[in-house]
């Protein structure tokens, strides 16, 4: 993909979510293929559960949240 300037790509990363990279983007799949999206924000998932893959549908919604080393888990106290 062409730039017409350089300019430096901002990405936003959640723990829980998609990766948010502002756009517009091309993806280069495992396969090789290159998949453009033009829109300003784009994200990109992360947890493979996509049926939109590489860009994200929200399924990482679906799974349990995974707990935070920080965190105490269900049922814990911290200490």
């Amino acid at each position: 993909m062409p730039y017409e300037r350089e300019r430096v790509c901002r990405i936003r990363a959640d723990r829980d979510g998609p990766l948010l990279v502002e756009g517009p983007v091309e993806v280069i799949g495992p396969d090789g293929e290159a998949v453009v999206s033009r829109r300003f924000v784009v994200a990109i998932c992360t947890c493979r559960r996509s049926r939109a893959y590489p860009w994200c549908d929200t399924s990482h919604r679906r799974r349990g949240k995974v707990p935070d080393e920080h965190e105490p888990a269900r049922g814990e106290t911290r200490e």
